[in-house]
């Protein structure tokens, strides 16, 4: 029989079964659920796709979009073609039944072949009867039947005369009734989705594209609410269901909040609330950038100035123009901390909501985004196990991607807030507008599973990278080779810093630029200016820079002077709480800083090295308080989320620029507070800092005097002649040399801090000028022409040892990111590692645990209350509300602290079938335990942890 004949009702045998319920024991069909992923490749081609990655595809393919949307549509529909094995066929008795006689008489030895491995195998050879060309690693049949096998997540070793030959498909993949089957499954798709001509070639960055919107595509068709009514519908043909499956699939792309939308162009103060006008540079932006773009296209952008002075504003612009001109729509914004991206949110939200689009899902990523009050919460339960979709081909069962349901609520258009399919697992990074951490983006670069799928998310948007000085040589090494995916990709970026060394900025466009395929830029710079901003094209790789009258007139706008003052200071732990202070120590000194709000009103922050530096300074200063309690605050990492959380919402809400501004409040904070707080502070005292983070406090100090102006919104002591105070804590020995306490030298390069103490002292004799002074002292901490490190024999040690551990970080990164996509041969490359999400660190040492503090009562029972009164969660089945509880309650830990767990700290064994409790630890306090005996806390073996009420999570490790 031919294709016509096959299309028809009872034209081709629909027997062979796709979807299981184990329940209901309801079956569906093979060929329909491959149609349905196919019809549905083919909306989300209309709907989802920007044009700027239809043209990647196309022009990776080497044919016209019309065409290239065809072939999309089919290759996905031929996804599970390696289910019409006899392997799958046969995983469950009641399917196995439905088959007909002559499959099963031809069914011979069973050979377990995981289905996405024998999609590949199959398709191998079926798409080369189509006219693929078979040949080498990178032939159009090779790469296009990778992707039929990494539909799963991980693209797969293709053996051409091994595992793939004719001879091996037919020994372990079914006889001659299978095989011919096939064919005709494969041919019958080939003619429903219009598909007529073989492309010439599949670009790497084709088939990553292809695979990722297959994989979106699998998801859709292969909720329980598309197929299961389907699959009760009365039997109709091929050709019937393929025009069924294009209605309900318009439908359920729209539904889920995949169809991309546009957003009207408005006026500049109707989009950014608040505002009267544009500065300087913005405005610099609005006029210049459109036309350099419209005639030179698409490209990176660099944004640099001043802390607080509106560059989330100028990204946000630049994203406007970039998405008018360049094909394509939308923002993914990536931020260094879960903190800075709940804040981020905020404004792209607000951002979107007031251009009053029908409907804008906006979503938040970070690993425990859900907490976040301002984010609408979604289910957090796992897969349902009753739908049998084959064995997994991955053996890291705890890849959390792949674990979270698809939500079958109802929820669209209408609904507040993202639809919950969008917000599950990495679904989230699909919507249109997008705030997340940079680790989710660098993923997209590890051989994780669905890394191409978070390509995918990233490449039809602007990609601002906010904060872009602050990541360390491990994590910038991940992001550079992001940059070279992302220009490949035909993807704008933007750039955002205040405190980035010309060199940085230059090594990022350069690796950015070498993606869309412009090289030989050693010798060209791409320093931006500060302030200012810069606009390299891909086209010719041109840097286009702000004109000095608007850079003139940007300095003269923000300029503001800062007094940067000097307290050398012995260094000293706390120990006893009623120790006696010395004259001259740490603490004695932050509480004289403290003096004038103390006594007569204003809001401090007291920024401390270490959480355990911040938790000693609280204790300190609430011991010799004398105001209210509630005017004395703590925030760091290390206490609950929800507690955190709250704590950083309050201080946003009171110290912002429209905050309730209190009369005294005095914050003890860390270095959560140089990306995370948009707030204004009256006096700020600083444990010392490179020179980087130091300018990014002094960002906070004064923020809002301008915006504030004819207001007497500050104490009655401020002078608003004289210039705010930033006080910089020196650690020094006797000797009056620099000293740096034990631990600091892990946060931040020992070299840089002594570089920065040295140039302080200069600093100290004159008011700093921001902007003016910013970029000349950035570049002398951290820049590469930096003179420093030949000024003593100390310091030539510590610049190599810097050197030295710079090189090992970026060498212990590079091992395990994919290859840039021209130097990418078999797609087998970008997963030659079995690298899980959990596992991916996108920061040095960075594989935290989480501890849950919780209470053990006489009995033995375990409780998440001192009082005994909310019982530990233990069941088979965790509701979203018991989740949540448990969640909000945990502390992240380095993994080394918890590394000898002992069995009563091991959870219940109901959550070790949950992805986000799999790894949690307890760390239990006793009721009935002596206070005494309560202060040793508990022991992980060298590593004493406890849980206090108001200091958060106390470490010591016994020597």
């Amino acid at each position: 029989m031919g294709v016509v004949e096959d299309v028809r009702f009872e034209g081709v045998d629909l027997r062979p079964w796709g979807k299981f319920d184990r329940a209901t024991r309801m079956v569906y069909s093979l060929l329909f659920h491959l149609i349905d992923v196919g019809a549905v490749a083919g909306v989300l081609w209309d709907r989802f796709l920007t044009p700027s990655q239809r043209e990647v595809i196309s022009a990776g393919l080497g044919m016209s979009q019309e065409r290239a949307r065809s072939l999309v549509s089919f290759l996905a529909a031929m996804h599970d073609i390696g289910k019409l094995i006899p392997y799958f066929q046969s995983l469950e008795s009641v399917a196995r039944m439905r088959l007909g006689e002559d499959l099963l008489a031809d069914t011979g030895r069973v050979v377990e072949v995981p289905h996405a491995r024998a999609s590949m195998h199959a398709g191998l050879h079926l798409l080369s009867e189509l006219g693929f060309e078979l040949a080498g690693n990178d032939s159009p049949a090779v790469r296009a039947a990778q992707c039929l096998g990494g539909h799963h997540g991980r693209f797969l070793q293709l053996d051409v005369d091994g595992a793939a030959s004719v001879h091996r498909v037919q020994a372990t993949l079914g006889g001659p009734v299978w095989q011919d089957l096939r064919r005709r499954y494969t041919r019958l798709l080939w003619h429903l989705f219009g598909a007529d001509e073989a492309p010439e070639r599949v670009s790497v960055e084709a088939a990553v594209l292809i695979t990722g919107l297959t994989m979106v595509a699998d998801r859709v068709a292969s909720q329980r609410r598309i197929w299961v009514p389907n699959a009760h519908t009365p039997s109709f043909g091929a050709a019937e269901h393929h025009s069924h499956a294009r209605r309900q699939a318009e439908e359920e792309v729209e539904r889920l909040g995949l169809a991309r939308f546009p957003l009207d162009h408005i006026p500049f103060t109707t989009a950014h609330p608040g505002l009267v006008e544009p500065n300087a540079l913005q405005a610099s932006v609005m006029k210049e950038l459109p036309h350099l773009v419209a005639g030179r296209g698409r490209g990176i952008a660099v944004v640099t100035d001043a802390m607080g002075s509106g560059k989330s504003v100028t990204a946000l612009e630049m994203a406007r123009i970039f998405n008018e001109h360049c094909g394509t729509q939308g923002v993914m914004w990536l931020l260094p901390s879960t903190a800075a991206a709940d804040q981020a949110f905020e404004v792209l939200d607000r951002y979107v909501r007031a251009h009053r689009p029908e409907y804008a899902p906006v979503t938040l990523v970070h690993h425990h985004s859900d907490l976040n009050e301002a984010y609408t919460h979604r289910r957090l339960s796992p897969e349902d196990t009753s739908v049998l979709d084959g064995p997994p081909d991955d053996p890291f069962v705890d890849d959390q991607d792949s674990l979270f349901a698809d939500d079958e609520r109802e929820c669209g258009p209408g609904a507040e807030g993202p639809d919950r399919w969008l917000r599950g697992r990495d679904n989230a990074l699909l919507a249109q507008y997008t705030v997340s951490t940079t680790d989710q983006a660098q993923m997209a670069a590890l051989p994780v599973r669905h890394s191409a799928l978070r390509m995918l998310a990233l490449s039809g948007k602007t990609v601002v990278v906010d904060e872009a000085h602050a990541l360390d040589p491990f994590s910038q090494l991940q992001l550079l080779r992001l940059l070279n995916w992302l220009g490949a990709l035909n993807s704008p970026v933007v750039l955002l810093s205040a405190t980035m060394p010309a060199s940085t900025t230059t090594e990022l466009v350069r690796a950015y630029l070498s993606g869309v395929g412009r090289t030989g830029l050693h010798s060209v710079s791409f320093a931006p200016g500060y302030p200012g901003w810069l606009f390299a094209d891909a086209a010719t790789a041109t840097a286009h820079r702000m004109s000095e009258p608007a850079q003139d007139r940007q300095r003269a706008a923000q300029r503001r002077t800062a007094r940067i003052r000097i307290r050398p200071v012995t260094y000293r732990r706390l120990g006893q709480a009623d120790r006696s202070i010395e004259a001259g120590e740490r603490l004695a000194v932050i509480a004289d800083a403290l003096q004038p709000v103390i006594r007569d009103g204003g809001c401090a922050a007291v920024v401390c090295a270490t959480v355990a530096d911040a938790q000693e300074t609280y204790a300190y200063l609430r011991r010799v308080w004398t105001g209210p309690p509630h005017d004395l605050v703590l925030v760091h990492g290390r206490v609950g989320e929800r507690r955190r959380q709250k704590t950083l919402a309050d201080l946003r809400r009171e110290l912002g620029p429209v905050g309730s501004r209190p009369l005294r409040r005095v914050v003890v904070t860390t270095s959560l507070l140089d990306m995370s707080l948009d707030i204004d502070v009256d006096v700020m005292v600083s444990d010392l800092a490179s020179a980087a983070r130091l300018l990014q406090r002094l960002g906070r100090l004064g923020r809002f005097t301008r915006r504030w102006a004819g207001q007497s919104r500050r104490p009655v002591w401020w002078d608003g002649d004289d210039s705010p105070s930033l006080t910089v804590l020196h650690p020094v020995n006797s000797r009056g040399a620099t000293s740096l306490p034990p631990g600091w030298g892990t946060i931040e390069p020992s070299v840089t801090l002594h570089e920065t103490a040295r140039l302080l002292a200069q600093l100290e004799k004159k008011p700093l000028v921001v902007p003016d002074d910013v970029q000349a002292l950035v570049e002398q901490v951290h820049g590469v022409t930096s003179g420093f490190a030949a000024e003593t024999a100390r310091l030539q040690r510590m610049a190599a040892a810097h050197r030295g551990r710079t090189s090992r970080l970026q060498q212990l990164s590079a091992l395990h990111l994919v290859p840039p996509p021209k130097r990418v041969s078999s797609l087998a490359d970008l997963h030659r590692q079995y690298l899980t999400t959990a596992q991916a660190a996108t920061r040095p040492g960075v594989l935290p645990r989480r501890l849950l503090p919780c209470y053990r009562s006489a009995d033995g029972h375990l409780t998440l209350d001192a009082a005994g009164l909310v019982p530990l969660p233990d069941q088979e089945h965790l509701s979203p509300r018991h989740l949540r509880s448990i969640l909000e309650h945990t502390v992240p830990v380095p993994a080394a602290w918890a590394a000898r767990a002992g069995a009563r700290h091991q959870p219940p064994a109901s959550w070790k079938q949950h992805p986000l409790l799999t790894d949690t630890l307890l760390l239990p306090t006793s009721l009935i335990t002596r206070e005494s005996e309560r202060d040793w806390g508990e022991q992980f073996g060298h590593h004493w942890l406890r849980m206090d009420d108001e200091l958060g999570l106390l470490h010591h490790k016994q020597q």
